[in-house]
């Protein structure tokens, strides 16, 4: 290895109640895509922010080309040489993609210049994007690029990414690698975080395993399985996914000519949506981000009210029915929004039982809030999904990105719903926890529950579903049977004209 482009030694740092660093020493050199792995909440989150300047070390030291690196803040990070792309893309979509590149700049150059700069580097890198652009009229992977090109205008050292690939399809996320591998091969150190593990296998050179805050394992990942690693990170052999003992049973759930305007001048309006679930099947419904899948989910949870279209579940027509009408009647809901949408960061995980366990597991009787049910409610959700947690009385905001996904996919699905609608259900959660959560629906799905999950992992959909459909603008697609689909199919699917999905596959 050559001599380190950055180095941590001894790093720690602490909140209360919680060590989530300790003694952390690992290197990453020149022309490196260094793998980061770890369980959720194994202290990957508070490292980077320490790298970044969002977090002081209470620690141990770090170096950055020789020199000590202990940022005060992200500015003084970026004008140190590291860049960083984060899992949710901080763009504003009625700016165009020059004016977006700008903010993030501490002296940007005049518009015409910057521009011209913008459509240099992406020649250079492979990454095509028109500086004129509204972010608005972008597609997910086109915003990573506006983030990534951000990035390389500040001629990094090194580049943190956050689950670079969460949002892309797998043509787009091919483009990303070749570009990584462009940026290591002149020299840039990449620091990268993904819990695909197939992904860190075929593009990282090392990886650093953390658990519990602590590194355990530094290891080459293409000498490793996806199980190996995997194990390595949770101390304990990869759990299987038992997909036996399911079988399609009547239609449950039908949709007829569903259709939603746009919510915002961003949005995506839905157009004549048209399906039938049946009890005990999983249907995939896989989509490039901003496609539909919110406004879907709540078409469907009931929030989008006095629509056009029909929802039939079990031969009741619940079409003008609300959220919670429909949750009584059995159709429950995950969004994909965990922190806002789906839980209240400031309320305690009982509090966020409460809001849509309330009918279903009788917390509330005669107008008053049953605490001691709604707290043991809590706790069992806690326990049998493995949120890594002090307690009940722990605010949702406290919890990291993938236990609070593991609290929302279990408060719906220890409910026995009739039909589960999910949104990413396991979107930033590492891959013991992904198993884990994709096993319960899979034993819903075998009680005899009907199960939609809208799903950018396309790995995901394809160990999961029974049969796929692809939303595009807006508009969803036949289903097929998803055994004997590839990842090249899904692909062209997902991005095609809907009348040629056939003829391209």
């Amino acid at each position: 290895m050559s001599q380190p482009i950055f180095r941590a030694t001894g790093l720690g740092k602490s909140y209360p109640g919680v060590r989530a660093n300790d003694d952390v020493t690992f290197a990453v050199a020149p022309g490196e895509i260094h793998a980061l792995l770890g369980e959720n909440g194994a202290g990957k989150s508070t490292l980077v922010k320490m790298i970044y300047g969002l977090v002081r070390p209470d620690d141990g030291r770090m170096e950055l080309a020789g020199a000590p690196h202990a940022p005060a803040d992200p500015r003084a990070a970026r004008v140190a040489g590291v860049a960083m792309v984060f899992q949710h893309f901080s763009l504003f979509d009625a700016m165009s993609v020059a004016e977006n590149v700008a903010l993030g700049m501490e002296n940007p150059p005049p518009r015409r210049e910057l521009s011209a700069r913008i459509a240099q580097v992406s020649r250079d890198f492979g990454l095509p994007l028109v500086p004129g652009r509204l972010v608005a009229t972008l597609s997910a992977g086109e915003r990573q690029r506006v983030e990534i090109i951000r990035c390389l205008l500040q001629n990094p050292r090194l580049l943190i990414m956050d689950e670079p690939t969460s949002v892309l399809t797998p043509q787009e996320a091919d483009l990303l690698f070749a570009t990584l591998r462009k940026l290591a091969e002149r020299g840039t150190a990449i620091l990268y975080i993904s819990h695909k593990l197939e992904e860190i296998r075929g593009h990282c050179d090392h990886a650093t395993i953390l658990r519990h805050g602590r590194v355990v394992g530094s290891v080459d990942p293409r000498r490793h399985s996806a199980r190996e690693l995997a194990a390595m990170m949770v101390g304990a052999e990869m759990r299987v996914v038992d997909r036996r003992g399911r079988q399609a049973g009547a239609d449950l759930l039908t949709l007829r000519g569903l259709s939603l305007p746009a919510p915002t001048a961003e949005g995506t309006a839905l157009k004549d949506i048209g399906l039938t679930l049946r009890a005990g099947e999983i249907l995939g419904i896989g989509g490039v981000a901003g496609n539909g899948q919110e406004e879907l989910l709540s078409a469907l949870s009931g929030e989008a009210r006095s629509i056009p279209g029909t929802v039939m579940l079990d031969g009741r027509d619940l079409s003008q029915a609300g959220p919670e009408a429909r949750r009584a009647a059995g159709l429950l809901a995950a969004p994909e929004d965990r922190l806002g949408h789906a839980a209240v960061p400031d309320f305690s995980l009982t509090d966020n039982a409460i809001l849509t366990a309330a009918g279903r597991q009788r917390l509330v009787r005669h107008g008053l809030i049953d605490r001691t049910a709604a707290r043991a409610y809590a706790e069992r959700v806690i326990a049998e999904f493995d949120v890594r947690t002090p307690g009940p009385g722990t605010a949702a905001r406290a919890l990291s990105g993938g236990n609070l996904q593991k609290f929302v996919i279990g408060r719906e699905v220890l409910q026995g719903p009739r039909v589960l609608v999910v949104n990413q259900p396991t979107w930033g959660v590492d891959a013991s926890a992904a198993a884990a959560v994709r096993q319960s629906l899979l034993d819903l799905a075998r009680n005899g529950a009907g199960v939609i999950v809208i799903s950018q992992d396309l790995d995901e959909l394809i160990e999961l579903s029974d049969r796929f459909c692809a939303l595009n603008e807006g508009r969803l697609s036949d289903p097929r049977p998803t055994e004997g689909l590839s990842l090249d199919q899904i692909g062209l699917m997902l991005g095609g004209a809907h009348g040629m999905a056939e003829a391209r596959i």
